[in-house]
């Protein structure tokens, strides 16, 4: 198992076209903020289609939470382009028809060589692309759900996020001293200027 799907390992920082020929990096698309990213078979998979539609129905739930969300597909920008619409996604999906990420990563699903897609995976990744869990989702059964993803954003939200707990011992004192740099959107971010 390559150690960027493993849980504490660090997914590479791909930079790849997204659905409107824009180029992206995933640290861009991420910022500082938890992130869920799905690499996906391609826009002919059915299953494909059903996780993306329920992503994107809990999809205001992960935007008001401050978290991000990246798809990468083995299709080509018109073909990211067509799925992205087809499941109503408020999100970019990164094209890579050179399958880098499958090769990169080992995961050929050598039982289509037709497709030569990659096995599906759904990672959940903390800031800096550091992986918090991961689904392989090569059976639909192995992809999560949303109550699986909310209990994973959750936890990595709790961890990165000092002001969690708003009665944490010393927290007021700080607001009040005029001191905001634990509460989230205070300040800049680090990497800002």
């Amino acid at each position: 198992m390559h150690p960027a799907l493993t849980s504490g390992g660090t997914f590479p920082d791909y930079e790849l076209l997204d659905h409107t020929r824009t180029r992206r990096r995933l640290s861009d698309i991420q910022g500082n903020d938890p992130m869920v990213l799905t690499l996906a078979r391609g826009a002919y998979c059915p299953k494909e289609h059903q996780q993306h539609l329920e992503l994107a129905a809990f999809y205001p739930k992960i935007a008001v939470a401050y978290t991000k969300v990246a798809t990468i597909t083995p299709d080509r920008p018109r073909g990211a382009q067509e799925f992205h619409d087809a499941v109503g996604a408020q999100w970019p999906f990164l094209s890579d028809p050179e399958r880098t990420v499958q090769r990169d990563l080992g995961i050929q699903e050598y039982t289509d060589p037709g497709d030569d897609p990659m096995i599906p995976h759904t990672l959940v990744l903390e800031p800096g692309l550091v992986v918090h869990s991961v689904y392989n989702g090569y059976w639909f059964w192995g992809r999560p759900t949303t109550t699986e993803l909310w209990q994973d954003l959750r936890a990595v939200t709790r961890k990165i996020r000092p002001d969690w707990d708003l009665t944490a011992p010393g927290l007021r004192e700080r607001w009040d001293g005029g001191d905001r740099a634990l509460f989230y959107g205070q300040t800049p971010p680090p990497h800002a200027g």
